[in-house]
């Protein structure tokens, strides 16, 4: 946690939040510093009727609402190791078995981080005959362009469910500001806050079935000094209203246990006049959002027909009695985006890409 970026953007107890409470947190110990960054340490609430503490692991403060319970169910993410060998994580991998929290962490890492970073890599380079990663940065240039997004006053950007880092990076160095990126995936947040601290990457990139090559090369970007990685719930973001500048949340609304409290969630914490990008496939799993909170997807017999595109519209064009108040739809397209499964296997999402802009309501 870098504690200049901290100081910039005083997050509030994510608990005191919610009470209307102005319980801006403090760095209360610190266990492990590398130059300007926190490696361990400990916030807390002030609010003498709170006094709730929030651990900083790896570099990553987890200011999130009901802290027990994502630990309870994050514990194996949290003590995943980084520094075993090939043979060890192989055999690992094969005993635990495809279905093991492991083995689904290291397909995951995989998917992600070639997207994010494969273009960087000597041997991903050299393959003629494969999809090129790079999807989500070129979905992240091509949107920025075309929703004209400059940053509204002097407030930090955003990027919300920022997943291994890549589109944290590129905003903060076409901007030249202070990024905020924010997940809840513990192991993608600790690969981008490595990536703040050494430039170089390494990770397990998936073959095929439990087989998998190590891969390491360096990763360059500008303007690592203003980015960080938090630990924060989408639906539930501890900043005061208005305090940021821009945002994006690329392929995250379909991952959230209530879209239109993220929606909501991300309209209090922009600035007014402020814009951001949300895009989404809409590949909804009952997993990550119950059927009732999908935004389509279902009951084809209502208006919308079960059509997701036409409930988010309704959600946020101007005129609708169903629209979120202080969001406004500019605009909205369709863009190819990829995700790479494994050697043979490639999954392609038409994902649905909105422009808002923040409004006095």
């Amino acid at each position: 946690m870098r504690y200049e970026l901290f100081e910039t953007v005083r997050p509030r107890c994510p608990v005191c939040n919610t009470e209307q409470l102005d319980s801006v947190l403090k760095l209360a110990s610190i266990d492990q510093q590398e130059s300007d960054q926190v490696i361990e340490g400990r916030l807390e609430c002030p609010n003498e009727r709170c006094r709730r503490e929030y651990p900083i692991i790896d570099g990553i403060p987890l200011i999130i609402r009901d802290l027990r319970h994502y630990l309870q169910n994050n514990a194996s993410q949290l003590c995943m190791r980084s520094d075993l060998s090939t043979t060890t994580g192989s055999m690992l991998g094969d005993c635990l078995g495809p279905s093991s929290s492991f083995n689904t962490m290291r397909q995951q890492l995989s998917s992600y981080i070639w997207d994010h970073y494969g273009e960087f890599d000597p041997e991903e380079i050299c393959n003629d005959h494969a999809p090129k990663p790079g999807a989500l940065a070129r979905l992240l240039n091509d949107t920025l362009e075309s929703a004209e997004l400059n940053p509204v006053g002097s407030g930090p950007i955003l990027d919300l469910g920022c997943g291994v880092g890549r589109t944290t990076f590129e905003l903060a160095a076409r901007f030249n500001r202070p990024t905020l990126g924010i997940d809840l995936h513990f192991p993608m947040l600790q690969v981008a806050s490595h990536l703040t601290r050494s430039s170089e990457l390494r990770y397990a990139r998936r073959s095929v079935g439990l087989v998998y090559q190590d891969r390491r090369f360096q990763v360059p970007f500008r303007r690592n000094a203003a980015v960080d990685f938090w630990a924060c719930d989408a639906t539930a973001l501890p900043f005061a209203r208005g305090l940021f500048s821009a945002a994006i949340s690329f392929n995250v609304l379909d991952c959230v246990h209530s879209p239109i409290e993220m929606l909501m969630s991300l309209g209090a914490v922009l600035g007014e006049g402020a814009k951001c990008i949300v895009s989404s496939p809409y590949d909804w799993s009952e997993s990550a959002t119950t059927i009732e909170s999908w935004l389509g997807g279902h009951s084809q017999r209502g208006i919308d027909h079960g059509s997701s595109e036409l409930v988010v519209r309704r959600l946020l064009e101007e005129g609708s009695p169903d629209r979120i108040p202080g969001l406004k739809l500019l605009s909205d397209a369709n863009h190819p985006w990829q995700v790479r499964l494994h050697d043979r296997s490639y999954v392609n999402y038409q994902t649905h890409v909105c422009v808002i802009e923040k409004i006095d309501h």
